[in-house]
């Protein structure tokens, strides 16, 4: 098939170029560099093209290439992570195939409050919260307990978290929503603070769901006086990972019908977000047991060193049989709508 393969640049690159030199650096563009290496394994025709702040060499590059299917790993467009529902909605009005969530699934999943509602209306548990939108009155709303987490109500890879969004009092709440409010530019969402194991969850498919199995996030030998926390350093910084001993492995051994109940709960999820092809739920166990969504992650990380690849190598999906999955959900799901 042809494939034309999209992915967000920090920086403008004509159409027709390589991206040799990003894909031969190991710590710039692997995700890309995996998926485009599995594609090309299958012995598809793969145009490659890289959006910064323009749309018009993408719709160029789909006039002229015409491909079947359009392989979507746009995660942020002109800097700002909530267009990536934009791409997606420029595919379906195009009528052009194109692999992970739709455009209203991005939209939903990027609003952290309104994941939420949806989720609770449907009897899933998630933290309590309360949003925060720019230029309104700041205060604790009696239902949402401390510590809290205070982050940005529309940001993606943890951006805008850090250790200073855990707050214990009333005065480090309002600071901190103050804080991204002028720093970020954005709102802000409270929610409480859940004690417990974070694991990872990915759920690949349409109607027919398949759930991975979970990996879990350690949190090494962070001090007894920080809470755990995913944050931005925790995620993405290797030098701060490597000196607390922060890594991501595969879930060790869950209490009695916990993992089943994870498997439901994930399920329930994915459906009530009426996701497809693919996504990755965040989720706390705490001790006793109880089953909290953090964050559903439409269209996560596929880099063969992440959370979801490996999962999926744990169930003896290969890194290219995968790529080949969600190439396929995108093809039915046209031939669906």
């Amino acid at each position: 098939m042809k494939v034309l393969l999209i992915f967000n640049t920090p920086y403008e690159t004509p159409r027709g170029y390589d991206f040799k030199e990003e894909f031969a650096d190991p710590e710039n563009m692997y995700t890309e560099h995996d998926v485009f290496e599995a594609l090309k394994a299958q012995e598809h025709e793969v145009r490659l093209l890289g959006l910064f702040n323009n749309i018009t060499p993408l719709l160029e590059e789909i006039n002229n290439f015409k491909p079947d299917v359009v392989f979507n790993m746009v995660e942020v467009f002109d800097g700002k992570a909530y267009l990536d529902k934009n791409i997606a909605s420029l595919l379906e009005t195009l009528g052009i195939p194109y692999t992970g969530a739709s455009s209203d699934a991005l939209f939903i999943c990027n609003n952290k409050a309104l994941s939420k509602k949806i989720l609770r209306f449907h009897r899933l548990r998630v933290p309590r919260f309360h949003t925060f939108y720019k230029g309104y009155r700041i205060w604790r709303p009696k239902t949402i307990k401390l510590p809290a987490i205070i982050k940005p109500l529309c940001e993606e890879a943890s951006r805008g978290i850090s250790q200073a969004s855990i707050v214990e009092n009333e005065e480090t709440f309002v600071e901190r929503i103050k804080f991204i409010h002028e720093n970020m530019n954005m709102d802000a969402i409270a929610e409480e603070y859940i004690d417990g194991r974070e694991l990872y969850v990915s759920v690949i498919g349409n109607k027919r769901l398949t759930v991975l199995p979970p990996r879990e996030m350690k949190f090494g030998q962070l001090p007894e006086d920080e809470p755990r926390v995913a944050t931005y350093k925790a995620k993405w910084d290797d030098k701060y990972r490597d000196h607390w001993g922060i890594k991501s492995v595969f879930a060790g051994k869950l209490a009695d019908g916990v993992e089943e109940q994870i498997v439901d709960v994930c399920k329930r999820a994915y459906r009530a977000l009426n996701m497809q092809s693919y996504v990755r739920f965040d989720i706390r166990v705490t001790p006793e047991g109880k089953v909290y969504i953090l964050e559903a992650n439409a269209n996560p990380c596929l880099a063969k060193i992440d959370e979801m690849a490996q999962s999926a190598a744990k169930m003896n999906i290969l890194y290219n049989q995968l790529i080949k999955k969600i190439i396929t959900l995108a093809l039915q799901r046209d031939k669906t709508v």
